[in-house]
């Protein structure tokens, strides 16, 4: 099932997201950007989770929607830390290719549960 695999997806950057924030804390003494970057690249996985368990189709886009939000938010941490040196090109280019991975599915369930809602509905009548 692709949300399970797109959990498992957010659910390993989530863990390198971490790892980043342990590496900026630590080496660079950077708390204010890493705590940002912690918040919304782990708040990807955390509403994907949320959504496998909707209540409705809405709720499903809705929750995915507030996903795919964070990843674009973590899109701009990680290019603030790269633009002020905290993260080196390969670091930077790393982890925006898993984040990028993560937007593209993320946008791409979104819009096929749209598309299938919006399907005009057959009734038995009509037959």
């Amino acid at each position: 099932m692709q949300s399970n695999q797109t959990y498992e997806k957010a659910l390993d950057f989530a863990v390198r997201i971490v790892g980043l924030y342990k590496y900026l804390t630590t080496a660079s003494s950077e708390f204010v950007m890493s705590k940002q970057i912690l918040r919304s690249g782990t708040s990807i996985g955390a509403n994907i989770s949320e959504a496998m368990s909707a209540e409705s189709t809405s709720d499903f886009i809705h929750k995915l929607s507030i996903s795919l939000k964070e990843t674009r938010e973590t899109f701009y941490w990680l290019t603030l830390l790269n633009r002020t040196g905290y993260l080196s090109e390969p670091q930077f280019q790393s982890m925006m290719d898993d984040c990028s991975q993560l937007k593209k599915i993320l946008s791409s369930i979104i819009l096929t549960t749209k598309q299938k809602t919006n399907e005009p509905k057959v009734h038995k009548s009509e037959f």
